[in-house]
């Protein structure tokens, strides 16, 4: 994807940005001009020393988003290294090595990592980024919650209800913080064909996914990135509470 500067002068935090999609989204947004802070639990310093390499600007932190203090530390420290946050991206979740499994079959335990993770995470992230982002009355939360919310999908009940309560979440975000100027939207991907899901997902049913949309090929990490920037960009700042959908047209709403 080419550059075009339209983030240039930003700090964006990514949360489960070691590998996959999230690594995707930090390099995109760093391609663009932000300051990234590469966020996981996980070690991303490999993420954050490529994108340097690369003579973009990225700061590895290890953050667990379900850990209130942990969440501020990571705060802190990107306002001490860059000054501001412009941008949250709340991609940290459970998904790619979860086991398809009847609901019946769902622990008390597996449901309430799932929710702790895909919902509190992204909760205790905008927590802790908000009070910078109303004192310079502006900012972008990006959410990311998924395709499944609008179609239902089977044997993942604990994951499709997680990203539904994101959806919801965001609405409702959006609505306590425009009045200080801090967007708040959602982006739903459908099957990435991230790592995980290569490795754990059979080729029976990615090709079923594939068979449901529109545009009938698999979806890339890369092909999310356009409409991340854009969210995150100058150019989306009359949109907010809504949700964007990017899935090749399984789901149209």
């Amino acid at each position: 994807m080419s550059s075009t500067g339209r983030l240039q002068g930003k700090v964006a935090i990514i949360t489960g940005a070691a590998q996959g999609i999230g690594a995707e989204y930090a390099r995109a947004l760093a391609a663009e001009g932000a300051a990234v802070i590469v966020a996981d639990v996980s070690d991303a310093n490999p993420v954050a020393a490529a994108i340097t390499q690369n003579g973009g600007k990225a700061l590895a932190v290890h953050c667990d988003v379900t850990d209130a203090a942990s969440v501020k530390s990571m705060v802190a420290i990107a306002l001490e290294r860059f000054g501001r946050i412009d941008i949250l991206v709340n991609n940290a979740a459970l998904f790619g090595t979860v086991k398809r499994k009847r609901f019946e079959d769902i622990e008390s335990a597996e449901w309430d990592r799932m929710m702790a993770v895909n919902v509190r995470g992204a909760f205790e992230c905008a927590k802790a980024v908000s009070p910078a982002m109303r004192s310079q009355k502006y900012g972008k939360i990006v959410n990311i919650a998924s395709g499944t919310v609008f179609k239902g999908q089977t044997m993942l009940l604990h994951y499709v209800t997680s990203k539904g309560a994101i959806v919801a979440m965001s609405r409702s975000l959006a609505r306590e913080l425009g009045g200080d100027g801090i967007r708040v939207n959602t982006l739903a991907p459908g099957l990435v064909m991230s790592e995980s899901v290569k490795a754990n997902w059979s080729a029976e049913k990615v090709q079923d996914t594939v068979n449901s949309r529109a545009i009938k090929r698999e979806l890339t990490p890369e092909d999310m990135c356009g409409t991340l920037i854009y969210l995150c960009s100058p150019e989306s700042d009359f949109v907010t509470g809504q949700v964007l959908v990017v899935d090749g047209g399984a789901v149209m709403h």
